[in-house]
């Protein structure tokens, strides 16, 4: 997604099948000079629903829950069209995630909005009352990713809304289709006009938008178009949250359950085709289980089903487009070239069509290689085997990623001490990538995957801006630290500061009196 503006955007956008190439409509595409008046109607029915209390903005976003449920076949019909992965996963990963995320906020952002009591525990603070408020930031802009079209940006527009923002959503230009779903569906739950926008189109209109200038950006998406879109906010002080992609890391230890552990890593690697954030691309084994862990893997992959979403049998799916599939392509003859070993699958199927790659299994990778350094987003699951624990966590820090992790054992305890030193946004324990779809679990990540956090709690405090509201319980009186200062006045307050801080008893003490003085002196001024 380039950010630059020219002056010329295409009339339309393409929504196309991602198994056969054939386009299936086109989409009028937003025109640049139109991106601002997007933004200006966003701002204008922002107030009102800010002003609205939070429980009759959640009872709307339940009346979104009931049209995206109702419209659950056509969600995942779309889907899987678009973005070509089996309908199983159009309805597990993006329509149950979009349903359980609105409903989630719709019953928990009251309370989680609700303003908060601030105790002060200083003794100089305790004749006040603090208070902290969650109020929303204004516009919010969401540049969601083809990859999951549904659950991605609603994970984002419905905390947003809920915290009283208004939303600008510009999904991707492959999947242009669902985004006007996104669109219908908010108008058919009664959304207000404006309040809710959508802007069709490539990085050009992805860059106007940050130039209208919305309050705050969500972003999922790569790496290089991350750091655009973090220096285009820059320029304006525009706050963002960017979920970047990721390097995934599985970490099998010798005492795991393998035919469990194994099933997990081939689900993982290649869901929607690898084309998931959260897809283990590498996994580190101890010596003593590589070779039956790694046995398991191939006999699984070879019994994968590779067809067309219209095959309700298919269980591997196509690439979303050709140039994804050469770049999978490319990562793995670098990695040939470097002495890894390709166990099972890597070829091209172009009996099922122009995108369709079957699952490898590849072993020998190390470092040195661009299929254990970049993020691959495809079908491929790489086997490593370490010495042991220690070096499988020195290898996986090793990554400039730092979304998620899993680690597999029977010893439970000791996969919460390794949790705690890899570094990732998220560790989960015998299984993988699930986390995402727990409404409680927040995702996001270090270093190249990005920083903020979507879902949760914490999701939801990364669309409001906190403000501290400081009640003083004795407005009549002047404040020990106001005007007036002599010789006197500096005594007293380093009387005071002994009174609170000195280390030992025996000296507050001595200094209670003093301190009494300055609390309650006299003022000049």
């Amino acid at each position: 997604m380039a950010m630059s503006t020219p002056a010329m955007n295409a009339p339309f956008v393409e929504s196309v099948d991602a198994a056969t190439g054939e386009v299936l409509q086109r989409i009028p595409a937003t025109q640049l000079e139109d991106v601002s008046r997007v933004v200006a109607e966003a701002r204008a029915a922002q107030p009102a629903w800010a002003a609205e209390e939070v429980r009759a903005r959640c009872k709307l976003l339940r009346k979104l829950g009931d049209v995206l449920f109702a419209r659950r076949v056509e969600a995942a019909s779309l889907i899987t069209r678009e973005s070509g992965k089996p309908r199983v996963e159009a309805l597990f990963s993006d329509v149950f995630s979009a349903l359980e995320t609105t409903k989630y906020f719709a019953k928990h952002a009251p309370e989680m909005l609700r303003p908060e009591r601030v105790p002060h525990h200083n003794l100089v603070a305790k004749a006040k009352t603090g208070w902290l408020r969650y109020e929303p930031y204004g516009v919010i802009g969401v540049i969601s990713p083809w990859n999951y079209p549904l659950a991605i940006p609603l994970g984002e527009m419905i905390p947003a809304l809920a915290a009283g923002n208004a939303v600008v959503l510009k999904p991707s230009e492959w999947t242009p289709a669902t985004g006007e779903f996104v669109r219908d569906c908010f108008r058919s739950a009664g959304f207000p006009a404006g309040l809710v926008g959508v802007l069709q189109g490539g990085g050009a209109v992805g860059g106007a938008l940050i130039a209208a200038g919305p309050d705050k950006v969500s972003f999922t998406g790569s790496v290089e178009t991350g750091k655009r879109i973090a220096e285009a906010c820059a320029r304006s002080l525009i706050p963002s949250v960017l979920e970047l992609g990721g390097k995934d890391v599985m970490i099998v230890l010798g005492d795991a359950n393998l035919e469990t552990a194994s099933s997990a890593a081939v689900w993982g690697s290649f869901t929607n085709c690898g084309q998931a954030c959260v897809s283990v691309e590498r996994i580190y084994v101890e010596e003593p289980a590589a070779e039956e862990f790694t046995r398991f893997c191939v006999e699984k992959t070879r019994r994968l089903r590779v067809g067309p979403a219209s095959d309700p049998d298919a269980e591997i799916g196509p690439m979303i487009r050709v140039r994804q599939l050469e770049r999978v392509e490319a990562q793995v003859r670098d990695a040939i070239e470097r002495g890894a070993h390709v166990l099972t699958g890597g070829n091209r199927r172009p009996d099922l069509g122009p995108s369709f790659l079957e699952p490898a299994v590849v072993t020998g990778v190390n470092a040195s290689m661009k299929l254990m350094q970049e993020e691959t987003f495809g079908p491929v699951l790489a086997i490593c085997s370490v010495r042991d624990a220690e070096e499988a966590v020195a290898l996986a820090n090793s990554s400039p990623f730092g979304l998620a992790a899993s680690i597999w054992t029977r010893d439970v305890a000791r996969a919460k001490i390794m949790a705690a030193r890899l570094r990732a946004g998220a560790v989960m324990i015998n299984d993988v990538a699930s986390y995402y779809c727990i409404s409680e679990a927040p995702h996001g990540g270090r270093g190249a995957s990005g920083w903020g956090r979507t879902h949760s709690r914490l999701g939801l405090m990364e669309m409001v801006q906190v403000k501290y509201v400081d009640v003083d319980r004795l407005p009549s009186r002047p404040k020990a630290w106001w005007y007036g200062y002599d010789a006197s006045v500096s005594a007293a307050a380093d009387r005071f500061v002994s009174f609170l801080y000195a280390p030992r008893w025996s000296s507050r003490l001595r200094n209670a009196a003093g301190a009494a003085r300055a609390a309650f002196r006299g003022h000049r001024i």
